[in-house]
């Protein structure tokens, strides 16, 4: 396996889950803690409106073990963007960020996501005044160019003009997406990755936290971009192979945790959320990928999903039998 260029200490590089809606959920964040310490975890994108104008505690509301996390904001109107981020602090917050790739219509009629990136001056002004508001970091996560602004000069110019507000922070996905003809699926997966455009703006802007983020898959892809780049984001691969994210611990050098050490800690929080009114199928469809690439991967996903879980002895049975299985395998 590669190794981690020794002039790049803990302190140099980061390594974060991507915020993704409906999936980095408070459930979510707990699990995935357990894997990893020092990984950035990030609530799912949240719009000003529902946090000004809804249920504020439910949106912002996190426990201390999600620590480091970052608050991922959607919006365009600078005001409200600034307020929001001062609420984030005063949550306790480590940081947030504003969403400038998200590529689904909805966000689009909203004037929400990747659709900013026409519109750097804007993004400029928002991520201006949300700065001025608190004393935490304020960073930016976009695509490398939407529809028919594709061209690396276009992203530079994005990034310059946001830069000019003092954000040093840009969390790049290295895919462009194209916002009329193509599903938020099909932006995931269609258009090329081009990791090189991000390893290059690093290289023309080396005072600026490069964060690269797409398609990234295993430890010795992770190694590999931390050459180039300040920061790896692993999105869909942290979810539905979360053990990954301790097989990271080894860039800290840290002791990989047991699957089942996991889920007896997990089963305690579950405990807890199912007398809070959790439906206990909402909190089981996240440790689906807990045992992903090994044999029997597949029993453990049946046994946790399709009704099969509606206690937690269902769980306990279905941990029984893996270490069973598992046990006969070695």
């Amino acid at each position: 396996m590669s190794k981690l260029n020794t002039s790049k200490n803990t302190k140099d590089f980061r390594i974060s889950v991507a915020p993704m809606m409906d999936w980095t959920t408070k459930d979510y964040r707990y699990f995935a803690r357990l894997f990893n310490p020092n990984i950035v975890l990030y609530t799912e994108m949240v719009t000003t409106g529902a946090i000004i104008h809804g249920d504020a505690k439910r949106h912002l509301g996190f426990i201390l073990q999600d620590l480091p996390l970052v608050l991922q904001l959607g919006g365009s109107n600078p005001q409200a963007l600034a307020q929001c981020t001062k609420m984030a602090e005063q949550w306790g917050y480590n940081e947030v960020n504003l969403n400038v790739g998200c590529p689904s219509d909805r966000v689009q009629n909203n004037k929400i996501g990747a659709c900013l990136m026409a519109e750097p001056q804007l993004v400029a002004e928002c991520i201006d005044q949300m700065q001025n508001a608190v004393s935490i970091p304020v960073t930016v996560k976009h695509r490398i160019g939407i529809d028919d602004m594709q061209s690396y000069e276009e992203m530079l110019n994005f990034v310059d003009t946001v830069a000019q507000t003092g954000c040093k922070h840009f969390i790049v996905h290295a895919r462009i997406a194209l916002l009329q003809g193509l599903s938020p699926k099909e932006n995931r997966e269609v258009p090329p990755l081009r990791y090189e455009d991000v390893y290059r703006l690093k290289k023309d802007r080396p005072h600026l936290y490069i964060e690269i983020n797409g398609g990234i898959k295993t430890v010795a892809e992770t190694i590999q971009h931390l050459q180039h780049v300040d920061g790896v984001m692993i999105g869909r691969e942290a979810y539905h192979n979360p053990y990954l994210l301790a097989e990271l611990g080894q860039l800290w050098h840290l002791d990989i945790p047991n699957r089942f050490e996991i889920m007896a800690q997990t089963l305690a929080y579950m405990e807890q959320r199912i007398i809070e009114g959790a439906p206990i199928s909402i909190l089981s469809r996240h440790y689906l990928g807990l045992f992903q690439g090994l044999a029997g991967a597949r029993k453990w996903r049946q046994a946790l999903s399709g009704g099969n879980v509606k206690s937690i002895h269902d769980i306990q049975n279905a941990i029984q039998m893996m270490q069973g299985f598992l046990d006969e395998q070695a």
